[in-house]
């Protein structure tokens, strides 16, 4: 499960970092992003790639109600090339979601813990999302949603949440956004891709239970426990 996620830097920085081209000029500083956020994705345009924003929570092409993605922010990997919700998706719509942490929530008695995971080497993370394009037919709307693919959770996560996004390596990163990459040997290569990060990839610790509300927001939230904090912590 990923059920919030920091997106610190600007879109210009990540336009960088993805050899994209910047659609939304964000000034980054998000540091609880939530499902039915808006949020930075990386998708590919043709012969070229791009940084917009989508909202949080897939909402399927046939679906009636727009608030159906309110439950689909996170697709199975294990099933998402059979779910309906995500089966087009995976197989024509596939997106990267820059994260420089994700949080996960650990059942501590009556209280829920939350870690910060990061990449040991200071970068965001490539998480592998899907897309949507949903329109109103009322108003003729047309709301682009995403979903962030999830997979079992590495030796590192696990005492954690049995859960956890799935991390692109940039080796994989063209391949996983290639739109024409369709035909079943290619989807069956894709899903290979869908498996536990390395541990030796991600940084988990501690943080401030205020990431628990989403009116929170700011850099304290993903600073390490401070000692003083780590009462509560399992063997402390």
């Amino acid at each position: 499960m990923c059920g919030r996620m920091t997106q610190q830097r600007p879109t210009s920085e990540l336009a960088e970092i993805f050899d994209a081209e910047d659609r939304v000029e964000a000034p980054g500083g998000r540091f609880n992003v939530a499902p039915t956020d808006a949020a930075a994705v990386v998708v590919q345009r043709d012969d070229h790639r791009a940084i917009t924003a989508y909202r949080w929570g897939l909402i399927p092409h046939w679906s009636e109600p727009p608030d159906t993605g309110n439950r689909m922010f996170n697709a199975r990997a294990e099933s998402l090339d059979r779910n309906p919700a995500f089966r087009y998706a995976f197989s024509r719509r596939r997106c990267l979601v820059p994260a420089d942490a994700f949080y996960e929530w650990q059942k501590i008695g009556s209280v829920r813990q939350p870690y910060a995971v990061v990449r040991r080497d200071g970068l965001p993370m490539a998480l592998a999302g899907l897309w949507a394009g949903w329109k109103d037919e009322d108003t003729g709307e047309i709301i682009r949603s995403f979903t962030i693919v999830t997979t079992q959770a590495n030796e590192q996560l696990a005492p954690i949440h049995g859960r956890m996004p799935v991390v692109i390596p940039e080796p994989a990163w063209d391949r996983w956004l290639d739109p024409t990459r369709t035909d079943g040997q290619a989807l069956a290569e894709l899903k290979g891709l869908l498996v536990p990060a390395d541990d030796a990839w991600l940084e988990t610790y501690p943080v401030s239970r205020k990431v628990n509300s989403v009116r929170n927001d700011g850099p304290e939230l993903v600073e390490p426990l401070q000692p003083e904090e780590r009462h509560l912590l399992p063997d402390e």
